[in-house]
């Protein structure tokens, strides 16, 4: 008897689950060095003295968008008034002259710094 006991013990310990332990943590994004969180929370004025002339405006309301082309990327920067009324970068897009998406940071670059 004492055997059965011990081995249904052993059985039903095996069975159990074992304490559930939290998931590790994700590391937390950092922001990029370049790329668009430097033209975020940029001015109409901020963008044109950094890329020149834009291609290409167009207003939607309150927002504004600009486009910016290079011989390799095209930017387009959208801004949106903040809460005192200045148009501010808030998102930004890049593609290649083709269409296809293309790293920010590089497109960035090859529009500040043309060959």
């Amino acid at each position: 008897m004492r055997r059965i006991l011990i081995a249904s013990s052993l059985f039903l310990a095996g069975c159990a689950t074992r304490p559930q332990q939290p998931p590790p943590q994700a590391p937390q994004p950092t922001a990029p060095q370049g790329g668009v969180r430097r033209l975020e929370g940029l001015d109409t004025a901020d963008l044109v003295a950094r890329f020149g002339r834009p291609a290409l405006q167009v207003r939607e309301g309150t927002s504004l968008k600009l486009q910016f082309r290079g011989r390799s990327c095209v930017l387009d920067a959208y801004l949106y008034p903040n809460q005192t009324g200045v148009l501010r970068v808030t998102h930004v897009d890049t593609r290649s002259t083709s269409g296809a998406d293309t790293d920010q940071a590089s497109c960035i670059s090859a529009l500040e710094y043309p060959s």
